[in-house]
């Protein structure tokens, strides 16, 4: 303490120190314009105000002046004080929050400790006290009249959901907290004011999307299917005049849903006065073709004035680059953008997720359009949290979301969306699918398929231009080999066989993809042997395609690959049964796989047939329900106890478990970008700082193994561990299958 005077950090670039009282009031102020958006700003102002107050005390301030000279850490514990307050003033579990803006949210039984412990005698105890009464000399709005109000809809809830209600809006609050409080401490160390982004003009958005929407269709070659399109768009569009909630976009495969969806979702913000749209889609490759289209829509052209308005993020977009990356690496930290196309792990994780870092950008899910695409692939095991929170975002915190696929699963059965009004975009999607239906389907169920004897199939397809979509990694490794051994067995040398899966590194499969849809255009002959990461949006277009035998919604997702456009009668879909065929072994696919069975096949259903759909999907549920922990609910437990690191460790969109990442630096690497990748590996080897941007430059190179798989190389030599369960590879990498099993180098190797 200096001069009588408190302070929150130390002195900057220009040797100035950040006033204690100029933080508090200063993040106070962030939060609540933050917090307003869904009716919580004065809550979210007094939390940001007291976070601090533990700073006051003469060790805290003595410990600042012997950091700055030893540019170390103050090491004097400061969250006590704002914990007392906030528990007072707010209510003991919004105490969390201000406990946790640093570490991250503990749990319920922690925070009861550590009140019980601030009210008594023990030294933390009376330098909470010590530090609420320097502060308030400066600060006097830190020990309010009486307690503040908590939002009136909180009281109105079941009984059974007050708790859900009370965990989400601790996250939100928890979200404007950090983001103020790190906002406000990132500007005094730049000497520069607070950036936060004004609210865009969505109305304007919507208009240059209008606009170029319109050149784009007039410029592109016109299909058999644009007629249907230009339908389906108008009425999703005319449907955003409808008040918010939660919508379902049900239209085929190459309906144009993506540019359908942003229509839908600029209009309907600018009608409603929501401040962004958030597309989430499964994957990454899903995620850079979206956000190319839309920045194409919405992005200022060149010549043109304004800050970009798309940001991607996701693992593998470049934010660390100069210029706009610049921007967007600030933006992707709270998603502080009128657009933000990421991935549905990206959201969902950081939705449930504990930390601060994680969780600054939720409060910009508030007032906002979701859209959630391809929601077939959500994954059933969390579907009771997911909906739940979902559901709670449009009830309480002003979103609207969207629920966007070909494939719709059924929702509406689930009780977290009981009650919750259904909002259809289209009418007649029966009939919408029989217009927009481009594929026969055949069903060769019959025992004894080998993978030569498929092989030679597709090679004798006269369309010569085939994908096959299998059902595990090793299976399509083992296909991809046999169709070319067959091609070379035909002697037809103009034809290309390729291959694809999550054992060849991103940047591998983007270039695969592009390859892919280069040799299309041109009318190459092109053979593709893939698995289901090809079915969920990417936007590739065969005359015939081949599908082993899948859960329904699979087996139509591989069908919107095929006469997409359609520029043919009909495509054809050819569903196979490998005789030595794999699957995933989850309770979740057994039952969509026994229901699958159940409704289609040679005498009943075709995937398309809505109907069927809807008793599939009621028989998948329904196979799962009597488990107490089927669907997330216990994760939904976790979160009524405000367990926030229950949930966080239970919740995983991706199961952690069962895949390990690996990096593999290829021969077609270049010296520069080697030396790069090898900095960003040794310095994560020997645990020095590098950030988040280290992970992200390695994740095109970066494939995945089966978890057994990935030890069993490590104890062969074949890789070596870098951090956590990520690995080095350092045996064979095939240029045309990745990270293939069945290479001769590691058949011994690996566990099979």
């Amino acid at each position: 303490m200096v001069g009588g005077e408190l302070y929150a950090h130390s002195a900057n670039e220009a040797g100035v120190r950040h006033a204690l009282e100029d933080h508090l009031r200063g993040s106070a102020a962030l939060a609540r314009r933050f917090g307003e958006v869904f009716g919580a700003g004065e809550i979210a102002a007094y939390l940001a105000l007291v976070h601090d107050v533990g700073k006051g005390t003469c060790l805290w301030q003595e410990g600042l002046e012997r950091a700055e000279k030893a540019k170390g850490r103050v090491g004097v514990p400061h969250k006590g004080a704002g914990s007392v307050l906030a528990a007072q003033y707010v209510g003991k579990p919004f105490a969390a929050l201000v406990h946790g803006h640093h570490g991250g949210l503990p749990d319920r039984d922690r925070i009861r400790e550590e009140l019980l412990a601030l009210a008594g005698e023990a030294p933390d105890a009376v330098a909470a006290r010590e530090a609420v009464t320097a502060v308030q000399a400066l600060v006097p709005e830190i020990v309010p009249p009486g307690r503040l109000p908590l939002p009136a809809w909180l009281r109105g809830l079941k009984p059974g959901d007050g708790p859900l209600g009370v965990e989400m809006l601790s996250r939100m609050l928890f979200s404007t907290l950090v983001d103020a409080d790190y906002l406000d401490t990132a500007a005094h160390f730049a000497d520069q004011p607070v950036h936060v982004r004004p609210d865009a003009d969505v109305a304007g958005l919507h208009k240059r999307f209008e606009e170029r929407r319109r050149s784009f269709i007039a410029d592109r070659e016109p299909g058999a299917v644009d007629t249907v399109r230009e339908e389906i768009y108008q009425q999703v569009v005319a449907a955003a005049t409808g008040a918010p909630g939660m919508y379902v976009l049900h239209v085929p495969t190459g309906g144009g849903k993506t540019l359908a969806s942003m229509g839908f979702a600029l209009r309907h913000a600018a009608e409603h006065i929501l401040h962004r749209v958030v597309v989430a889609v499964p994957f990454i490759s899903i995620t850079e073709q979206n956000a190319q289209v839309y920045r194409q829509m919405l992005d200022p052209a060149e010549g043109e004035h304004g800050e970009p308005v798309v940001l991607e993020h996701h693992s593998s977009a470049d934010l660390d680059g100069d210029g706009t990356a610049r921007w967007a690496r600030l933006a992707a930290e709270n998603w502080d953008a009128p657009v933000v196309v990421t991935t549905t792990v990206q959201l969902f994780q950081s939705l449930f997720d504990r930390r601060p870092s994680a969780m600054r950008k939720l409060h910009r899910l508030a007032g906002s359009v979701i859209v959630l695409d391809e929601v077939q692939a959500l994954p059933d095991r969390l579907l009771a949290p997911i909906l739940s929170a979902l559901r709670s975002l449009v009830d309480h915190f002003g979103a609207t979301v969207v629920f966007a696929s070909a494939t719709q699963p059924e929702f509406w059965r689930m009780p977290e969306l009981e009650g919750a009004a259904r909002l259809e975009m289209v009418r007649n999607v029966e009939e919408l699918f029989a217009r927009l239906r481009r594929v026969e389907y055949t069903w060769r169920l019959e025992d004894g398929q080998t993978w030569d004897a498929l092989a030679r199939d597709m090679v004798a397809e006269p369309e010569r231009q085939v994908l096959a979509v299998v059902n595990t990694t090793v299976d399509a490794a083992r296909l991809h080999r046999a169709v070319t051994e067959a091609t070379a067995a035909a002697g037809d040398d103009d034809v290309r066989v390729l291959h694809l899966s999550t054992r060849m590194t991103a940047g591998h499969r983007r270039a695969v993809i592009g390859e892919v849809r280069e040799r299309l255009t041109l009318g190459l002959p092109t053979l593709v042997v893939s698995t289901s990461l090809i079915e969920a949006g990417v936007d590739l277009d065969f005359p015939c395609v081949y599908r082993a035998m899948a859960p329904a919604e699979s087996m139509q997702q591989a069908a919107g690959r095929c006469n997409r456009d359609g520029r043919g009668e009909r495509g054809r879909v050819v569903i196979v049964r490998p005789a030595d065929g794999g699957f995933p072994k989850d309770k979740a696919y057994r039952a969509a796989r026994d229901a699958t069975g159940l409704h289609f096949g040679p005498e009943l259903s075709d995937p398309d047939d809505l109907a069927a759909l809807s008793r599939y999907y009621a028989d998948r549920y329904s196979a799962q329900g009597s488990d107490g922990r089927a669907f997330g609910k216990a994760i939904q437990d976790l979160r009524r106890d405000l367990d926030f690191p229950g949930v966080a460790a239970e919740f995983q969109m991706i199961e952690e478990d069962h895949t390990t990442p690996v990096v593999v630096l290829r021969d077609g690497v270049t010296a520069p970008e080697r030396d790069r990748i090898e900095r960003d590996i040794g310095r994560l080897r020997d645990g020095l700082p590098c950030g988040p941007g280290a992970l992200r430059r390695l994740q095109p190179h970066t494939a995945a193994l089966p978890r057994r798989e990935a030890e069993e190389a490590v104890r062969a030599h074949l890789a070596r561990p870098i951090t956590g369960d990520l690995v080095e590879w350092l045996g064979h990498y095939d240029e045309q299958r990745g990270l293939d099993r069945d290479q001769p180098e590691d058949r011994t190797q690996f566990v099979v």
